[in-house]
């Protein structure tokens, strides 16, 4: 499988590759994190002679580095731009002391926009993310200036990232019932180290057609391979501020590097072909700092995990959810009403209700 074998985007007409290519470590910046704008342009490259065409920034990135990076990019290479999927999310404030500076209010939203467009040397976004959630807008102001956005043809599509559930479904039906641009895709932190997303996210975008885009896939590298018992990590710039695994993280890199081994691949591979192989669409979002990373990543397309592979890997990364998940996974099917059960399998849990039993 390539790059170019390509899914649509949730409910949309939108067609993308399997992988997403994230533009957060365009652009050096004081923490370290980043690359050059050279390093840049060539992780560029490799991906898009791949096939790749789902490009992810955000306005904040590098201190705007990364959208400008990417603007010039493309502002060099005529026609090329028009080929490929660009996404940006708006959010934070760029303007210190500004109240209006960030957040997801209709000026600022415009705002944001604006900027992002200059930045990004084109008129239009093919896909548009709020970052976060503004507590203090009305969330039908939001999506009233992501639609007129929408008709204005600054930008195509619309997702959410980092949204607590309740308020993702309430924006969704708002959306539906209004006739507005609906959510196509949810941005969220999803892994086998990070798996929170399945007690109530994952299950409503499956529910609505949308598409799941994960971010740190590889949960800061930990999945990446090069974290091992007893050895230290010197090339890692996120290691500094974030530490290293734990000892709950390190029994699922240490099943995830077994099966690696088994396969003659990478930890990584394995532990994006994973991530694919969840129900519903799940585009994970690739990011490298050196070319060499992306090559690694991109291995993942012919990762063969059989469904023992899959079952290893499901239960040695089991989360435990918050109430009310627990209710609705195993259980549900042995909830009985009258003596019947709701799925159809035995209860071991609940015995039948028989006639005597039931008071008026």
């Amino acid at each position: 499988m390539s790059l170019d074998q390509y899914v649509t985007l949730g409910r949309s007409g939108l067609r993308v590759s399997p992988f997403a290519l994230g533009a957060m470590t365009f652009g050096e910046d004081p923490g370290g994190a980043g690359c050059s704008v050279e390093e840049s342009e060539k992780i560029l490259d490799t991906y898009l002679d791949q096939g790749g065409n789902f490009i992810d920034t955000a306005n904040f990135y590098t201190n705007t580095h990364s959208e400008r990076i990417l603007g010039d990019f493309f502002a060099a290479r005529p026609g090329r731009r028009d080929h490929v999927v660009l996404a940006s999310k708006f959010f934070t404030n760029l303007f210190p002391g500004d109240p209006n500076g960030g957040g997801a209010g209709r000026s600022s939203i415009i705002a944001q926009l604006d900027a992002t467009l200059r930045r990004m040397r084109t008129d239009h976004l093919d896909l548009y993310w709020l970052h976060n959630w503004d507590r203090n807008t009305p969330i039908e102001e939001t999506l009233r200036a992501l639609d007129d956005l929408v008709t204005a043809g600054k930008i195509r599509y619309v997702g959410f990232s980092n949204t607590p559930a309740w308020l993702t479904a309430q924006a969704q039906t708002t959306a539906l019932l209004k006739g507005w641009t609906p959510l196509i895709a949810l941005q969220v932190e999803y892994s086998l180290l990070a798996r929170t997303v399945e007690g109530e996210l994952a299950p409503f975008a499956r529910d609505q057609g949308m598409a799941l885009v994960p971010w740190s896939p590889l949960k800061n590298g930990f999945l990446s391979g090069k974290y091992r018992r007893g050895t230290e990590i010197t090339d890692s710039a996120r290691t500094a501020y974030v530490g290293g695994p734990s000892e709950e993280d390190y029994r699922v890199i240490d099943a995830v590097a077994a099966i690696a081994d088994e396969l003659g691949t990478t930890s990584a591979a394995v532990a994006l072909a994973w991530l694919r192989a969840r129900e519903g669409t799940v585009i994970p979002i690739l990011g490298a700092r050196r070319v060499d990373h992306l090559h690694a990543n991109l291995a993942a397309l012919d990762v063969p995990l059989t469904p023992a592979h899959l079952h290893t890997l499901d239960e040695v990364s089991a989360p435990t959810l918050d109430y009310p998940a627990p209710l609705h996974g195993p259980l549900r099917a042995m909830l009985q009403f009258a003596g019947t059960t709701v799925d159809g399998e035995p209860s071991e849990v609940y015995p039948p209700l028989l006639a005597s039993d039931v008071r008026y």
